[in-house]
């Protein structure tokens, strides 16, 4: 039996669109509460490794894919996965409940316009588990696309095809060249597409350059935005005592939220925030907001990251899918050993006044220092744009330098 690579890959867009209807908010769920969680450790892995890098990454968007992922493995390769993740999309009203956070993600309702995608691309002639297909479909409501990965260019051309339909056209190259081989025998994609515009537009005349400060001490000018206005503000302390601020931008149809946060101290490195993160610290934030008056000043910023997720994922316990002689897919195919040759996530960001364009438990005190009566983001901070009904994290990141 030959050794054969599955590729897992994330393609992640985001842009601008208005869209109608009313809002209908649920509880957040324990679907998207798994789903963040196992996200932010993967995100918390990649931003160690990319120190003093920009970042953006989307924890939805990696849960998706390794969800899928699940399915097809077998034996301690699907337990190693199983554990990282806490869960089991194959547990009784696990997939369910994820279905219903996609519809939820997907609803007309929440106006900025979400768009996410799950597919599977396998060879043609590979012959499959028996009920495979219909169990996956049966799971995730979406069908095995079968293409022929032995006409190499033609079958990189298809996927990417389907990722740039996906994305809106924002991502057209996630497979780049080499990326699949004649040995290629399936291929995981998450595409995710949001359109966000602010609740309340920075005006243009008030974007001027200042000074950022880097985390190595230097500065730099950049554009930066500004506005006064009446904001959700709250701030919290680290376990070891360091202030930070964190502030909410609202998206125009109010489902959707950027929560931007940064110690108030320039000394403190961001990785005294990002190192504490999970999907409870981050309702905490939400859920202690007070709604005050003050001037924001944020700077422009447009991102975009390709991160080679293996070394995050086998830092988190999921060795055995990437080593030959190890990888269990039976669960899938029996006709020929398979492992995960490669598994990327391609997003991009951009911030600007008229709002967000894109496409890829530490207990806590409150303290009572005065607030400021400016928050300007001059200094490495950190974003989150969440699905607040849901509490689901699709985007976050890092800004060192805009």
């Amino acid at each position: 039996m030959r050794m054969s690579p599955v590729f897992a890959c994330l393609a992640l867009g985001l842009a601008l669109i208005f869209g109608e209807g009313s809002a209908s908010y649920q509880p957040q769920s324990a679907a998207a509460s798994l789903a963040t969680d196992f996200g932010v450790k993967v995100f918390q892995q990649v931003v160690r490794a990319s120190k003093d890098r920009n970042v953006v990454f989307s924890p939805y968007g990696v849960a998706s894919v390794l969800a899928m992922l699940q399915l097809t493995t077998g034996g301690e390769t699907r337990q190693q996965i199983q554990e990282a993740m806490q869960f089991k999309i194959e547990e009784k009203g696990m997939a369910p409940a994820f279905h219903r956070l996609y519809k939820e993600l997907m609803g007309p309702w929440n106006k900025d316009e979400i768009s996410t995608a799950d597919a599977i691309f396998v060879q043609r002639d590979l012959e499959l588990v028996h009920g495979f297909m219909p169990n996956f479909f049966r799971l995730f409501r979406t069908t095995v696309k079968q293409v022929d990965f032995s006409e190499v260019e033609r079958a990189r051309f298809i996927v990417n095809d389907w990722v740039k339909r996906h994305t809106k056209g924002m991502i057209s190259d996630l497979l780049g060249e080499g990326a699949v081989d004649q040995l290629t025998r399936l291929v995981l994609v998450n595409a995710l597409y949001f359109n966000g515009q602010w609740k309340m537009p920075f005006p243009e005349s008030n974007t001027h350059h200042r000074l950022f400060h880097k985390s190595d001490g230097s500065t730099i000018s950049v554009p930066m935005m500004a506005q006064t206005n009446k904001f959700n503000y709250t701030e919290f302390t680290t376990p070891d005592g360091r202030y930070y601020d964190i502030l909410e931008l609202p998206y125009h149809g109010n489902t959707l939220s950027m929560l931007i946060a940064a110690p108030y101290e320039k000394e403190v490195p961001l990785s005294a925030l990002t190192s504490i993160l999970d999907a409870e610290l981050i309702s905490q934030w939400k859920g202690n907001m007070t709604r005050l008056t003050r001037l924001l000043v944020l700077p422009k910023f447009s991102l975009e990251t390709e991160i080679d997720l293996r070394r995050p994922l086998e830092n988190l316990g999921m060795t055995d899918m990437f080593r030959p002689s190890q990888a269990d897919f039976s669960s899938f195919s029996d006709q020929e050993f398979l492992y995960v040759s490669q598994a990327l996530q391609k997003v991009k960001i951009e911030v600007n006044e008229s709002g967000t364009l894109a496409s890829s438990s530490t207990a806590l005190v409150v303290s009572a220092r005065m607030a400021p009566e400016e928050i300007i983001m001059d200094r490495p901070f950190l974003f989150v744009v969440r699905h607040n009904p849901t509490g689901t994290v699709l985007f976050m990141g890092q800004v060192m330098e805009p």
